[in-house]
């Protein structure tokens, strides 16, 4: 996560003239409510979760205008947001719980923090039903992992999928107690995005001590890790209809793929590690498969052809990441992106659309 740094150019104007609606697919949102149970908890110190009391006491102990800014901008579902959604050119926000979200919290007050969320974005999709898409946030610690607020979210509330802010206290989404929870996403037909929090207490230590635990790399490094582990486990295989979702261009993934799938062959014929078994494809195959890659804060020209080439056209789509990576400069980028008009309207539109099932 990084700070805001608006840009104020001529108004950029949506719809027609363009030929495509610019939706962004990876759009933050915090609770009121979360936020007053973190300040509660950074007080009392009763969170043991470090990469909690780095990212968020930082965010909400700060006195600079910036992180204070982000905390504003994150608590409005409403005329603010589509105030900076118009300035900057975007039509469509598909938002989603911030990390940590309620991956630091036990299941009675995650359960409590993720069904209010749930209502609050409900509302304010339907407030603006044009503007507003959301994913349901769960707790992950529940007994059935979520499932059945996932369930509720999607069934009667009509959201369009489920956040995970990555680890979960430490756990990670390839371990059976989530089975469950991504099951009935499949049942459920809506997608999972993986986003990025802080690395967990066993990984973050050398990471803070360099000031390297946060959005500058600590989150890619423990996402692409994440994911990395959902696929060698042999999920996907397990799940094979399971859609995942995720942001900053694939968290690196896209880039290490040939020597990730030559050195997994390696260890697959040596039998060196338990956790390491035939899987049914290539590691990168599943990057063409079962998961899909958005732009949200990589918006730089030949990152996105480079990823475009190895996933497929058809897999990456547009975010902006607002409000962390605020900047309209970054929107003008990405539509100057070397594409033709239906491989722009793709980019934008269409393959968002399709992944979350969206009637804007």
């Amino acid at each position: 996560m990084t700070d805001p740094a608006p840009s104020t150019p001529e108004k950029l104007h949506a719809g027609g003239d363009r030929g495509y609606l610019r939706i962004a697919t990876e759009e933050a949102y915090a609770l009121p409510e979360m936020y007053e149970l973190y300040r509660q908890q950074l007080s009392d110190g009763t969170n043991p979760d470090l990469g909690f009391n780095s990212l968020v006491g930082y965010f909400l102990g700060s006195e600079h205008p910036q992180p204070r800014d982000v905390v504003a901008r994150l608590q409005d579902a409403g005329e603010r947001r589509i105030r900076d959604m118009d300035e900057s050119g975007i039509d469509h926000q598909v938002l989603a719980l911030t990390a940590p979200g309620t991956q630091v919290l036990d299941a009675i007050e995650g359960s409590r923090i993720a069904s209010l969320t749930n209502d609050r974005l409900a509302e304010a999709c339907q407030d603006h039903p044009d503007r507003f898409s959301a994913l349901a946030a769960v707790s992950f610690e529940s007994e059935d992992a979520g499932a059945g607020e996932l369930e509720r979210a999607v069934t009667e509330l009509g959201l369009k999928g489920l956040i995970a802010n990555s680890h979960i206290r430490g756990r990670y989404l390839d371990h059976p107690d989530f089975f469950p929870v991504l099951e009935r996403c499949v049942e459920l037909d809506v997608p999972l995005y993986l986003h990025p929090s802080t690395p967990p207490n066993a990984m973050i230590e050398p990471f803070h001590q360099a000031g390297l635990d946060g959005a500058v790399f600590g989150f890619g490094v423990e996402t692409g890790f994440h994911l990395l582990r959902m696929i060698t486990s042999g999920l996907f295989d397990r799940l094979p209809q399971l859609r995942v979702v995720v942001g900053h261009l694939g968290e690196a993934l896209p880039f290490w793929a040939p020597r990730i799938d030559h050195m997994h062959a390696k260890q697959v014929a040596s039998g060196r590690y338990d956790a390491i078994r035939p899987l049914e494809k290539k590691p990168s195959e599943y990057l063409r498969s079962n998961i899909w890659i958005t732009t949200s804060g990589m918006p730089w020209t030949e990152q996105i052809m480079f990823v475009r080439s190895v996933v497929g056209a058809d897999r990456v789509m547009y975010a902006m990441d607002y409000p962390y990576q605020f900047d309209v400069a970054e929107v003008v980028e990405q539509d100057n992106l070397p594409l033709s008009d239906a491989e722009k309207k793709a980019f934008f539109e269409d393959i968002a659309r399709d992944v979350f099932r969206l009637e804007v």
